[in-house]
């Protein structure tokens, strides 16, 4: 059983092992009304239940970089701890984002995602959600590459999902000291 802090630090089901079957029984208010046993106006006994079997499997990201933590001042990919601006795809490398603050963005700063070719970005605004200009983000939307803006923790939970369903999603997470 994994202790109270790794649940809440790992986002990553890779970390928590194989899921196995299970079954959830739950009583069953109502019933198809052609049954010989049902009673005035369909509904089955009370004491019937209904078991409903679930076969939950682990959805691997191999070696994809997930997000597997993150906190006000802080990133974590794959358990590896960034504590400044990362730019963040499936399957590069992480780099270091040169920017410090929201105010410091520079269109050069979004320029520097244009080499990995991805089809979105998904932009960590920092703790609160402030939309830069559209004068910075104009080589992305030039090239058809769409900018969606969020907070910081929004973008992190919003990157692994669109990751997990093998989108080309690039991640600029801005971490402010």
């Amino acid at each position: 059983m994994l202790g109270a802090a790794r649940r809440l630090k790992s986002y990553n089901l890779a970390d928590f092992g194989r899921l196995s079957q299970c079954t959830i029984r739950r009583e069953s208010p109502f019933r198809p009304r052609y049954g010989l046993d049902t009673v005035a106006g369909g509904h089955a006994p009370a004491d019937e239940t209904t078991e409903t079997n679930l076969k939950l499997h682990q959805d691997s990201s191999g070696a994809l970089n997930t997000v597997t933590g993150y906190g006000a001042h802080y990133v974590d990919v794959n358990l590896v701890r960034h504590e400044s601006s990362i730019l963040l795809l499936p399957d590069t490398p992480v780099q270091a984002w040169p920017v410090t603050a929201f105010d410091a963005l520079a269109p050069e700063h979004f320029e520097l995602v244009l080499e990995q070719t991805p089809e979105l970005v998904v932009f960590g605004s920092g703790e609160r959600l402030r939309f830069p200009h559209p004068r910075l983000t104009a080589a992305l939307a030039a090239r058809r590459i769409g900018v969606e803006t969020m907070d910081f923790m929004a973008a992190c939970r919003t990157y692994n999902i669109l990751m997990a369903e093998g989108r080309r999603v690039a991640a600029a997470l801005l971490i402010e000291r």
